[in-house]
């Protein structure tokens, strides 16, 4: 009897979970950063850089900003579930299906 190649899920696919009519992910914010940009996965989180400082929102507003673009889901859609005053997040995206935000974690390399 052999046994059938179990695949390891992928370190970006380990950050994203199926949600009601979305995702969920972790998130690491690095506010104040020179540019805003999806840096990549690291420790289990989608690591974003954010230009903006963590002040009154900003910071949350740019990462919503930048999560749109990326996944190209409206600011509508998006939704900061836990985490709004901390670096560490989870974020639920509406309109973005599992598979879609799996391809678009795995481009980060």
């Amino acid at each position: 009897m052999t046994e059938e190649p179990v695949e390891k899920p992928s370190a970006a696919m380990a950050v994203v979970t199926g949600a009601i009519n979305g995702v969920s992910l972790r998130v690491k914010v690095v506010p104040k950063a020179s540019k805003s940009q999806v840096e990549g996965v690291a420790d289990g989180a989608l690591k974003v850089r954010v230009a903006a400082p963590p002040v009154d929102g900003a910071a949350n507003e740019e990462l919503i900003r930048i999560l749109a673009k990326f996944f190209h889901t409206p600011k509508s859609s998006i939704r900061i579930a836990s985490g709004g005053g901390s670096r560490i997040k989870r974020v639920t995206l509406g309109k973005v299906s599992l598979e879609e935000a799996g391809k678009l974690l795995a481009s980060l390399g």
